[in-house]
């Protein structure tokens, strides 16, 4: 159980009358890259949003690392978590969504310096050294003193993934990452994205990038309605998909 990052049993998402996620199951473990694919308004990106504690549970159960998303447990009481307490339990999950979401009055470093900071009140220096760092990481140290709007797409999301990584981490969940960049501008967020696959990270990524998904990903998801329809090994599923609602899906996608 040591190794369990993830634990979603009965995950049941509501808005209005429309159930978005109806009883999702998953157990993802640690240094796994899980990929999640499958048509728009399937779930995908609503699942992530609550286990980031974006969104609310209507049913079910979320465990990162062994603790329950959004409630606390207190003499044998199950409690919701006050706005401090959720925005602690969410330090070591770091998200990048479509939209890049900088600070467009920062300097690139300052952008990923202002969270550990702020959030984690950690000494300018520290985070400075570790932000140059993490940009040279996603090749981007030489724009340090830039500005989000002198970047090109690619640039500003490469940015962004430094920026959650400044948190340092230990799950990072990818929001359809790519999904707002110019087709040429895509591989070089790839590129980053597979360095953190090869370093360990445990990633969790909503993507339409079925070439990413069969290269990088250890466990591959295909979501429908709200449900898991299919998954397992990524090769498997995408060469001999067993449900015929995912080969319809990758007909059309491949």
């Amino acid at each position: 159980m040591n190794d369990v990052v993830i634990e979603a049993r009965g995950v049941t998402k509501q808005f209005g009358d429309l159930n978005v996620l109806k009883g999702i199951d998953l157990t993802i473990n640690k240094g796994e890259v899980t990929c999640i694919i499958g048509p728009s308004g399937s779930g995908k990106s609503t699942f992530l949003r609550c286990i980031n504690q974006l969104e609310t549970l209507d049913g079910g159960y979320i465990l990162v690392e062994g603790q329950p998303v959004g409630v606390k447990i207190k003499n044998g009481r199950v409690h919701a978590q006050s706005n401090a307490e959720a925005a602690r339990s969410r330090e070591n999950i770091g998200m990048v969504f479509q939209g890049f979401n900088l600070f467009p009055h920062m300097t690139v470093l300052e952008n990923v310096c202002e969270a550990p900071i702020r959030v984690k009140k950690e000494t300018r220096n520290a985070v400075r050294e570790r932000a140059r760092i993490l940009l040279e990481r996603v090749g981007l140290a030489a724009k340090a003193d830039a500005y989000p709007g002198s970047l090109s797409g690619g640039q500003q999301q490469r940015v962004a993934i430094a920026r959650a990584l400044a948190m340092e981490p230990r799950l990072m969940l990818f929001d359809e990452p790519t999904s707002a960049l110019d087709p040429e501008l895509v591989g070089e967020v790839l590129d980053v994205m597979r360095g953190l696959a090869e370093a360990g990270m445990t990633m969790i990524v909503v993507t339409h990038e079925i070439g990413f998904a069969r290269e990088v990903s250890d466990h591959l998801i295909f979501m429908d309605d709200g449900c898991i329809v299919e998954q397992g090994d990524p090769r498997t599923v995408l060469r001999e998909p067993r449900h015929e609602r995912t080969r319809q899906f990758l007909a059309k996608v491949l």
